[in-house]
C-alpha cells in the first residue's frame, strides 16, 4: 500500500519509519527548510536520533504525493489538521484518511473527526489512530500497541489490519468519540501530574491524580457519547499512565517546569515541540462546563495556565474540596 504522511515532526517521522517495513511511504512537511533537511540528512530535526530508511520518499510537492497515495496519514498537531485536510480536498480524490493528532481544535472546540466532517464531508472514510506511544520508542522498533477507531467498523478493521505489524500492534474500535476524548484529556492530566511532581508532592499524590484524572476523562467521554470500556483501554487508561509518568512526555515536562516555578512562555519556547495539553485544556474546560460535567483537575490546570494561579495554590484548592463518594 502507498501511504502518504503529512507532517514530519517526531510522530510523523516515527510512523513513517515503522510503516515503511510493510508499505511504500512518502513523507511531506509544509516547512520547506525541514523538507530539505529531511531529504539531505535523512532525519527529522524533531527526532534526530532516528534515521529514515532509504525506502522512504521525502516529497517536495504535497499534491503529487497525494496523487499516488492509497491512504493518507495526518501526523501534524491538532492545529494543523484543518490545513492538511484542505490539501487532501484540493487533490480532488476521495482518499481514506487517518489522523494521529490528539486534542480539541482551538476556538471551535471540535474533536478531530468533527473537523474532518466539516472539511471532507460526513461520508469521508476516516479514522483516528491513538494510544500509548512515544515517538522515539516507535522509531526504535520497540513494542507499541495502538487503537484505530472509525464509525465504520469495517473500515476500522481493514485499515488496522493493513497497519498492524509485530512491533506495532494496531487494534480497532468503532468508538471514535471515546478514543479521541481519551487522547485529548490525558494530555491535560499529564500537565497536572507534572505539576504535582514538580512540587515534589510524592508518589501517593501522583497516583491519586492519575486515578481521579481517569474519572474526569471518563465523565466527559461518557457525556459526549463514548463508552466505558474505551476509557479502560489503550486510548484511555493506557495513554493516561504513559503520558503522566513517562519522562518523554512533553505535557508532563510542561507541568514539571510549572511546578518548579518556570513561566509557561519560557517552558514552551524551550520545549521546541507542541504540547497539545496546553491548548486542549481550555477547550476541555469549556466543553465540560457546557455539558455540566465536573472536572476540578482540568479547572486547576487552567487556573495555572491561563488565570495566574500559582501551582501550589491550585493544589491547595483541590485538597480543600469537600470529601465525597468516589465515582
Amino acid at each position: 500500500m502507498n501511504i502518504t504522511i503529512l507532517g514530519a515532526g517526531a510522530w510523523g517521522t516515527a510512523l513513517a519509519i515503522a510503516l515503511s517495513e510493510r508499505h511504500a511511504v512518502t513523507l511531506w512537511t509544509r516547512n520547506a527548510g525541514q523538507r530539505a533537511h529531511l531529504a539531505r540528512e535523512r532525519h527529522s530535526v524533531y527526532l534526530p536520533e532516528a534515521t529514515l530508511p532509504d525506502t522512504i520518499r521525502v516529497a517536495e510537492d504535497a499534491l503529487a504525493a497525494l496523487r499516488d497515495a492509497d491512504l493518507v496519514l495526518i501526523a501534524t498537531p491538532t492545529a494543523g489538521l484543518r490545513d492538511s485536510l484542505a490539501l487532501i480536498k484540493a487533490g480532488r480524490r476521495a482518499l481514506p484518511v487517518v489522523w494521529a493528532c490528539k486534542g480539541f481544535e482551538a476556538q471551535s472546540g471540535l474533536l478531530p473527526h468533527q473537523v474532518v466532517a466539516e472539511v471532507l464531508g460526513a461520508g469521508a472514510r476516516c479514522a483516528a489512530l491513538s494510544g500509548p506511544s512515544f515517538a522515539a520508542e516507535v522509531a526504535r522498533g520497540q513494542p507499541t500497541a495502538l487503537t484505530l477507531a472509525a464509525r465504520d467498523v469495517d473500515f476500522a478493521r481493514e485499515t488496522a489490519a493493513q497497519l498492524h505489524q509485530p512491533r506495532l500492534r494496531v487494534y480497532f474500535s468503532d468508538d471514535l468519540t471515546g478514543v479521541e476524548v481519551g487522547g485529548a484529556v490525558k494530555n491535560v492530566m499529564a500537565i497536572a501530574t507534572g505539576i504535582c511532581d514538580g512540587l515534589a508532592l510524592g508518589q501517593n499524590a501522583r497516583a491519586a491524580l492519575i486515578t481521579r484524572g481517569l474519572a474526569e476523562l471518563s465523565r466527559l467521554g461518557l457525556a459526549m457519547g463514548g463508552r466505558t470500556e474505551t476509557f479502560m483501554g489503550l486510548t484511555g487508561l493506557g495513554d493516561l499512565i504513559l503520558t503522566c509518568t513517562g519522562d518523554l512526555s512533553r505535557n508532563r515536562k510542561v507541568g514539571l517546569e510549572l511546578g518548579r516555578g518556570e513561566a509557561l512562555a519560557a517552558i514552551l519556547q524551550r520545549l521546541g515541540h507542541v504540547a497539545e495539553g496546553v491548548n486542549t485544556a481550555r477547550e476541555v474546560e469549556r466543553r465540560a462546563q457546557a455539558l455540566g460535567v465536573e472536572m476540578p483537575i482540568t479547572s486547576a490546570v487552567c487556573d495555572v495556565l491561563f488565570r495566574g494561579v500559582s501551582p501550589r495554590e491550585a493544589v491547595e484548592r483541590l485538597l480543600a474540596r469537600d470529601p465525597k463518594a468516589e465515582h
